[in-house]
Protein backbone atom coordinates (compact mmCIF):
# COMPACT_ATOMS: atom_id res chain seq x y z
CA UNK A 1 0.00 0.00 0.00
CA UNK A 2 3.15 2.43 0.50
CA UNK A 3 2.17 5.88 1.20
CA UNK A 4 -1.44 5.64 -0.83
CA UNK A 5 -4.35 5.09 1.77
CA UNK A 6 -6.77 4.66 -1.69
CA UNK A 7 -5.28 3.19 -5.21
CA UNK A 8 -8.19 2.30 -7.50
CA UNK A 9 -7.48 0.98 -11.47
CA UNK A 10 -10.21 0.26 -13.95
CA UNK A 11 -12.87 0.36 -11.65
CA UNK A 12 -16.37 -0.22 -13.25
CA UNK A 13 -19.49 0.11 -11.47
CA UNK A 14 -22.65 -1.14 -13.89
CA UNK A 15 -26.38 -1.58 -13.69
CA UNK A 16 -28.05 -3.43 -16.16
CA UNK A 17 -26.82 -1.75 -19.57
CA UNK A 18 -26.52 1.16 -17.52
CA UNK A 19 -22.60 2.10 -17.00
CA UNK A 20 -22.70 4.31 -13.37
CA UNK A 21 -18.74 4.46 -12.86
CA UNK A 22 -16.69 3.62 -16.29
CA UNK A 23 -13.09 2.52 -15.83
CA UNK A 24 -12.20 4.75 -13.11
CA UNK A 25 -8.54 5.18 -11.99
CA UNK A 26 -6.70 7.20 -9.32
CA UNK A 27 -4.38 7.13 -6.47
CA UNK A 28 -5.39 9.18 -2.42
CA UNK A 29 -2.25 9.71 -0.59
CA UNK A 30 -2.51 9.39 2.96
CA UNK A 31 -3.03 12.29 5.54
CA UNK A 32 -4.55 14.40 1.98
CA UNK A 33 -7.70 15.28 1.55
CA UNK A 34 -8.68 14.47 -1.58
CA UNK A 35 -12.11 16.24 -3.16
CA UNK A 36 -14.31 13.91 -5.26
CA UNK A 37 -16.41 16.89 -7.78
CA UNK A 38 -19.18 16.56 -9.97
CA UNK A 39 -22.39 17.53 -10.89
CA UNK A 40 -25.80 15.20 -9.59
CA UNK A 41 -26.06 11.79 -11.30
CA UNK A 42 -22.02 11.77 -12.41
CA UNK A 43 -21.21 8.34 -9.92
CA UNK A 44 -19.80 10.41 -7.04
CA UNK A 45 -21.82 8.52 -5.14
CA UNK A 46 -21.42 5.13 -6.27
CA UNK A 47 -17.99 5.37 -6.07
CA UNK A 48 -17.90 6.23 -2.43
CA UNK A 49 -20.23 3.41 -1.33
CA UNK A 50 -17.61 1.11 -3.89
CA UNK A 51 -14.86 2.10 -1.47
CA UNK A 52 -16.83 2.17 1.43
CA UNK A 53 -17.51 -1.66 1.17
CA UNK A 54 -20.97 -1.47 0.77
CA UNK A 55 -21.27 -1.78 -2.95
CA UNK A 56 -19.33 -4.54 -4.65
CA UNK A 57 -17.49 -3.44 -8.11
CA UNK A 58 -18.74 -5.32 -11.26
CA UNK A 59 -14.92 -4.83 -12.45
CA UNK A 60 -11.23 -3.34 -11.64
CA UNK A 61 -9.28 -3.53 -8.55
CA UNK A 62 -8.44 -1.26 -5.54
CA UNK A 63 -7.15 -1.04 -2.13
CA UNK A 64 -8.74 1.35 0.97
CA UNK A 65 -6.03 1.34 3.64
CA UNK A 66 -4.27 -1.83 2.47
CA UNK A 67 -7.59 -3.91 2.22
CA UNK A 68 -8.82 -5.08 -1.28
CA UNK A 69 -11.73 -3.75 -2.48
CA UNK A 70 -13.35 -7.34 -3.81
CA UNK A 71 -12.20 -10.02 -0.94
CA UNK A 72 -12.21 -7.97 1.98
CA UNK A 73 -15.17 -5.16 2.43
CA UNK A 74 -15.98 -5.97 5.86
CA UNK A 75 -12.24 -5.09 6.80
CA UNK A 76 -13.06 -1.60 5.15
CA UNK A 77 -15.89 -1.36 7.00
CA UNK A 78 -13.86 -1.38 10.09
CA UNK A 79 -11.31 0.45 9.73
CA UNK A 80 -12.90 3.70 7.79
CA UNK A 81 -15.42 6.31 9.02
CA UNK A 82 -18.42 7.03 6.73
CA UNK A 83 -20.65 9.91 6.81
CA UNK A 84 -23.20 10.07 3.97
CA UNK A 85 -25.50 13.13 2.58
CA UNK A 86 -28.23 12.07 4.79
CA UNK A 87 -27.12 12.18 8.04
CA UNK A 88 -27.26 8.84 9.29
CA UNK A 89 -28.90 9.98 12.89
CA UNK A 90 -31.45 8.58 15.54
CA UNK A 91 -33.46 11.51 15.62
CA UNK A 92 -35.73 10.12 18.46
CA UNK A 93 -32.46 9.83 20.80
CA UNK A 94 -30.28 12.64 22.46
CA UNK A 95 -26.98 13.63 20.96
CA UNK A 96 -25.29 11.65 23.75
CA UNK A 97 -27.49 8.72 23.02
CA UNK A 98 -26.24 8.74 19.45
CA UNK A 99 -22.73 8.58 19.74
CA UNK A 100 -22.88 5.51 22.50
CA UNK A 101 -25.31 3.94 20.26
CA UNK A 102 -22.31 4.37 17.29
CA UNK A 103 -19.61 3.58 19.52
CA UNK A 104 -21.32 0.33 20.30
CA UNK A 105 -21.68 -0.10 16.72
CA UNK A 106 -17.72 0.51 16.69
CA UNK A 107 -16.90 -1.71 19.18
CA UNK A 108 -15.83 1.21 21.94
CA UNK A 109 -16.38 0.14 25.91
CA UNK A 110 -16.21 1.17 29.10
CA UNK A 111 -13.77 4.23 29.90
CA UNK A 112 -12.38 4.57 26.06
CA UNK A 113 -15.62 4.93 24.47
CA UNK A 114 -16.37 7.50 27.40
CA UNK A 115 -13.33 9.57 26.20
CA UNK A 116 -13.94 9.66 22.42
CA UNK A 117 -17.53 10.49 23.27
CA UNK A 118 -16.08 13.37 25.52
CA UNK A 119 -13.32 14.37 22.47
CA UNK A 120 -16.03 14.55 19.84
CA UNK A 121 -18.43 16.55 21.66
CA UNK A 122 -15.39 19.13 22.25
CA UNK A 123 -14.19 18.73 18.97
CA UNK A 124 -17.89 19.45 17.29
CA UNK A 125 -18.16 21.56 20.24
CA UNK A 126 -21.44 19.93 21.09
CA UNK A 127 -21.21 19.87 24.69
CA UNK A 128 -24.34 22.16 25.57
CA UNK A 129 -26.52 19.98 23.40
CA UNK A 130 -25.18 16.75 24.57
CA UNK A 131 -28.76 15.90 26.31
CA UNK A 132 -30.68 17.65 23.34
CA UNK A 133 -32.67 15.31 21.59
CA UNK A 134 -31.40 15.18 17.81
CA UNK A 135 -34.36 16.01 15.88
CA UNK A 136 -34.14 19.83 17.28
CA UNK A 137 -30.70 20.02 16.49
CA UNK A 138 -30.32 22.93 13.05
CA UNK A 139 -29.16 21.37 10.14
CA UNK A 140 -25.42 22.26 11.05
CA UNK A 141 -25.09 21.02 14.61
CA UNK A 142 -26.36 17.66 12.53
CA UNK A 143 -24.11 17.69 10.53
CA UNK A 144 -21.14 18.12 13.15
CA UNK A 145 -23.08 15.57 15.28
CA UNK A 146 -22.91 12.68 12.66
CA UNK A 147 -19.42 13.79 11.31
CA UNK A 148 -18.61 12.89 15.11
CA UNK A 149 -20.72 9.92 15.42
CA UNK A 150 -18.41 8.55 12.29
CA UNK A 151 -14.87 9.36 13.91
CA UNK A 152 -15.69 8.00 17.35
CA UNK A 153 -13.35 4.59 16.61
CA UNK A 154 -10.36 7.18 15.50
CA UNK A 155 -10.28 5.98 11.70
CA UNK A 156 -7.49 6.41 9.46
CA UNK A 157 -9.28 7.37 6.52
CA UNK A 158 -12.62 9.31 6.60
CA UNK A 159 -15.66 9.48 3.42
CA UNK A 160 -18.00 12.03 3.46
CA UNK A 161 -20.53 11.81 0.59
CA UNK A 162 -22.23 15.66 -0.03
CA UNK A 163 -21.54 16.27 4.08
CA UNK A 164 -22.81 20.49 3.21
CA UNK A 165 -25.80 19.64 1.12
CA UNK A 166 -28.36 21.71 2.54
CA UNK A 167 -26.34 23.45 5.28
CA UNK A 168 -26.01 27.04 5.36
CA UNK A 169 -22.27 28.81 4.39
CA UNK A 170 -21.46 29.38 7.82
CA UNK A 171 -22.14 25.99 8.94
CA UNK A 172 -20.16 24.98 5.86
CA UNK A 173 -16.99 26.86 6.66
CA UNK A 174 -17.18 25.61 10.14
CA UNK A 175 -17.49 22.31 9.21
CA UNK A 176 -14.26 22.68 6.77
CA UNK A 177 -12.08 23.74 9.58
CA UNK A 178 -12.86 20.43 11.47
CA UNK A 179 -12.31 18.14 7.88
CA UNK A 180 -8.28 20.55 8.26
CA UNK A 181 -7.97 20.01 11.89
CA UNK A 182 -8.38 16.16 11.14
CA UNK A 183 -6.45 16.19 8.21
CA UNK A 184 -3.08 18.34 10.09
CA UNK A 185 -3.56 15.27 12.63
CA UNK A 186 -3.01 13.03 9.82
CA UNK A 187 -6.53 11.84 8.90
CA UNK A 188 -6.91 11.08 4.94
CA UNK A 189 -10.57 12.65 4.19
CA UNK A 190 -12.61 11.19 0.92
CA UNK A 191 -15.22 14.08 0.08
CA UNK A 192 -17.46 14.03 -2.82
CA UNK A 193 -19.38 17.58 -3.55
CA UNK A 194 -20.45 19.27 -6.04
CA UNK A 195 -19.76 23.31 -4.62
CA UNK A 196 -17.27 24.57 -6.30
CA UNK A 197 -15.90 26.75 -3.59
CA UNK A 198 -15.49 23.86 -1.42
CA UNK A 199 -12.87 22.13 -4.01
CA UNK A 200 -11.09 24.87 -3.46
CA UNK A 201 -9.89 23.36 0.30
CA UNK A 202 -9.03 20.13 -0.99
CA UNK A 203 -5.56 19.35 -1.33
CA UNK A 204 -6.26 17.12 -4.85
CA UNK A 205 -9.06 16.85 -7.03
CA UNK A 206 -11.07 14.29 -9.76
CA UNK A 207 -13.33 15.79 -12.13
CA UNK A 208 -15.79 12.91 -12.56
CA UNK A 209 -18.04 13.33 -15.62
CA UNK A 210 -20.86 10.47 -16.47
CA UNK A 211 -19.09 8.09 -14.65
CA UNK A 212 -15.42 9.14 -15.91
CA UNK A 213 -12.57 11.24 -14.27
CA UNK A 214 -12.03 13.78 -16.99
CA UNK A 215 -9.61 15.49 -15.03
CA UNK A 216 -7.56 14.89 -11.80
CA UNK A 217 -4.93 17.39 -10.35
CA UNK A 218 -4.48 20.16 -7.42
CA UNK A 219 -6.97 23.27 -7.80
CA UNK A 220 -3.98 25.53 -9.14
CA UNK A 221 -3.02 22.86 -11.68
CA UNK A 222 -6.21 22.53 -12.69
CA UNK A 223 -6.85 25.80 -13.59
CA UNK A 224 -3.50 26.18 -15.42
CA UNK A 225 -3.52 22.92 -17.12
CA UNK A 226 -7.53 23.89 -18.37
CA UNK A 227 -8.00 27.22 -19.43
CA UNK A 228 -4.04 28.43 -19.69
CA UNK A 229 -4.59 31.75 -21.42
CA UNK A 230 -7.26 32.33 -18.38
CA UNK A 231 -10.81 33.71 -18.69
CA UNK A 232 -12.23 37.11 -19.94
CA UNK A 233 -14.72 38.86 -17.62
CA UNK A 234 -17.14 41.11 -19.59
CA UNK A 235 -20.14 43.15 -18.28
CA UNK A 236 -22.35 44.35 -21.03
CA UNK A 237 -26.02 45.40 -21.37
CA UNK A 238 -27.88 43.46 -22.48
CA UNK A 239 -26.39 40.45 -20.98
CA UNK A 240 -27.87 37.02 -22.34
CA UNK A 241 -28.03 38.77 -26.09
CA UNK A 242 -24.41 39.36 -25.51
CA UNK A 243 -24.05 35.73 -24.49
CA UNK A 244 -25.94 34.49 -27.13
CA UNK A 245 -24.22 36.00 -30.14
CA UNK A 246 -20.81 34.78 -28.45
CA UNK A 247 -22.18 31.19 -28.44
CA UNK A 248 -22.18 31.53 -32.00
CA UNK A 249 -18.44 32.83 -32.40
CA UNK A 250 -16.05 30.34 -33.96
CA UNK A 251 -13.16 32.00 -31.76
CA UNK A 252 -14.93 31.20 -28.64
CA UNK A 253 -14.56 28.16 -26.84
CA UNK A 254 -16.73 28.97 -23.93
CA UNK A 255 -19.56 31.71 -22.87
CA UNK A 256 -21.63 31.59 -19.72
CA UNK A 257 -23.26 34.00 -17.18
CA UNK A 258 -21.18 34.24 -13.88
CA UNK A 259 -23.63 36.78 -11.36
CA UNK A 260 -24.19 40.07 -13.15
CA UNK A 261 -21.16 39.00 -15.92
CA UNK A 262 -20.13 36.93 -18.84
CA UNK A 263 -17.08 34.85 -18.66
CA UNK A 264 -15.55 33.93 -21.56
CA UNK A 265 -12.79 31.91 -22.83
CA UNK A 266 -11.25 32.54 -26.34
CA UNK A 267 -9.36 29.92 -28.53
CA UNK A 268 -6.01 30.05 -28.29
CA UNK A 269 -4.03 32.46 -29.99
CA UNK A 270 -7.14 34.92 -30.47
CA UNK A 271 -6.91 38.47 -29.57
CA UNK A 272 -10.35 37.66 -27.34
CA UNK A 273 -10.62 41.41 -26.28
CA UNK A 274 -10.68 42.88 -29.77
CA UNK A 275 -13.02 40.21 -31.11
CA UNK A 276 -15.31 40.96 -28.27
CA UNK A 277 -15.47 45.04 -28.57
CA UNK A 278 -15.91 44.68 -32.40
CA UNK A 279 -18.92 41.87 -32.18
CA UNK A 280 -20.41 44.57 -29.55
CA UNK A 281 -19.70 47.37 -31.64
CA UNK A 282 -21.59 45.70 -34.52
CA UNK A 283 -24.83 44.61 -32.53
CA UNK A 284 -25.01 47.44 -30.19
CA UNK A 285 -24.34 45.82 -27.41
CA UNK A 286 -22.87 48.70 -24.31
CA UNK A 287 -19.77 47.16 -22.96
CA UNK A 288 -19.31 48.61 -19.39
CA UNK A 289 -15.80 46.32 -18.56
CA UNK A 290 -13.77 43.92 -19.67
CA UNK A 291 -10.85 42.60 -18.04
CA UNK A 292 -8.56 39.22 -17.88
CA UNK A 293 -9.16 37.30 -14.43
CA UNK A 294 -7.62 33.85 -13.28
CA UNK A 295 -10.35 31.00 -13.81
CA UNK A 296 -12.34 28.92 -11.38
CA UNK A 297 -12.76 25.57 -10.90
CA UNK A 298 -16.26 26.10 -12.10
CA UNK A 299 -14.94 27.87 -15.32
CA UNK A 300 -12.72 24.62 -15.32
CA UNK A 301 -15.40 22.85 -14.87
CA UNK A 302 -17.93 24.33 -17.40
CA UNK A 303 -15.41 24.68 -19.65
CA UNK A 304 -14.28 20.38 -19.36
CA UNK A 305 -17.99 19.47 -19.59
CA UNK A 306 -18.50 21.50 -22.83
CA UNK A 307 -15.27 20.00 -24.35
CA UNK A 308 -16.57 16.72 -23.38
CA UNK A 309 -19.88 17.42 -24.72
CA UNK A 310 -17.95 18.47 -28.26
CA UNK A 311 -16.11 15.01 -28.10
Amino acid sequence: MGSFAVEVQDLVKTFGSFVAVDHIRFQVKRGEIFGFLGPNGSGKSTTIRMLCGLLMPTAGKGKVAGFDLMNEPEKIKQVIGYMSQKFSLYEDLTVTENLHFFGGIYGLSGSLQKERENHVLEMAELKEFRDRMTRTLAVGWKQRLALGCSILHEPSILFLDEPTSGVDPISRRNFWNLIQQMGEKGVTTFVTTHYMDEAEYCDRLALIYQGRIIALGTPSELKLKTIAQGVLEVECDPLISALDLLKMEPWTSESAVFGDSLHVIGKEGINTEQKVALLFQKHGIRLKRMERIRPSLEDVFVSLIVKEGRE
